[in-house]
């Protein structure tokens, strides 16, 4: 939830400062101080509240590592992807806003989300209540990867890391695992989740191509039916006392979308905006495909 609220906070820096900024030398040194002070400022903070109002909670232990990569039908993994590349692209982003070079945004920028999460999971490798997990490690590294590689060969993102979001059903039946809250359900209710890749067409073709170069083209991927991370061994009861039973199954899905960085404007404050929002997929009709079936659905 923390790396999140950086994220939006390195964003709206150069969005704030975009209103009365120029690109001046004078003006430069002063951006990268604001992002030095305000990067440093929220990535300690962030750390010393996680510690106190989180790790706290749980005896401290040596450290040790902890296999979860059975949970939750991978979703978090996801998550953990999501999270490094959207912190990587927009640090990169406010590091070009503020006359960095391309290498240091590639080596700090690039690597800004990997470090964070590093020193999460070092945090949750001495918490008797959770461990070092490999496989968070290594969805963070695919989703910096992914920012840091495209970055180099392109020198832009042709292929990006969405998230939407529904309020499913299945919170209300463990509100302590799943959240009891639109705000909370997004960040802890894996089965509204769902995370996308979506691709640019258009930055494959000719420049001259008539595809539209906002256009996107999305694969998706969801998990439902889940109350527990590994399994649904407790029992839930309808309002009459009745068991109920939820099957856990994968969602695939393909959709279009849109790359908000590629509708041509010349305001910077628009620039600034689009790059916020195209963290989210546009809802747009979609093919499904969940246990064994395809359909349709409208949004």
């Amino acid at each position: 939830m923390w790396l999140r609220v950086k994220v939006f906070i390195i964003l709206f820096v150069p969005v704030i400062s975009s209103l009365f900024a120029t690109d001046s030398l004078s003006v430069l040194k002063k951006r990268k101080l604001v992002l030095r002070v305000s990067s440093v400022a929220l990535t300690t903070g962030s750390l010393i509240y996680l510690n106190q109002a989180w790790y706290s909670q749980y005896s401290s232990s040596k450290f040790h590592t902890f296999n979860d990569n059975a949970e939750w039908l991978q979703m978090d993994k996801c998550g953990h992807g999501f999270t490094t590349y959207q912190t990587g692209r927009l640090m990169m982003n406010a590091m070009a806003w503020a006359g960095y070079s391309k290498k240091q945004q590639l080596l700090v920028g690039g690597l800004s989300g990997l470090a964070y999460m590093s020193a999460i999971e070092v945090m949750d490798g001495y918490s008797s209540g959770w461990g070092f997990s490999f496989g968070d490690m290594g969805a963070n590294a695919l989703g910096s990867g992914l920012v840091i590689g495209q970055k180099i060969v392109w020198n832009e993102q042709r292929i990006q890391l969405k998230f939407s979001f529904y309020q499913s059903p299945y919170a209300k039946y463990n509100t302590d695992l799943l959240g009891t809250s639109l705000s909370t359900q997004i960040l802890k209710d894996y089965n509204g989740q769902t995370y996308w890749l979506s691709v640019n067409p258009s930055s494959f073709l000719k420049k001259d191509t008539k595809f539209p170069r906002w256009l996107n083209i999305a694969i998706g991927y969801g998990a439902n039916g889940m109350i527990g991370a590994r399994d649904n061994t407790a029992i839930i009861e309808d309002a009459n006392g009745n068991s109920l039973f939820f099957n856990r199954y994968r969602q695939g899905y393909i959709s279009l979308d849109v790359d908000f960085t590629r509708i041509k404007t010349h305001s910077k404050i628009l620039k600034a905006v689009f790059s916020c929002i195209n963290i989210m997929k546009v809802p747009f009709p979609n093919l499904e495909l969940s246990e064994g079936k395809l359909k349709f659905n409208y949004y």
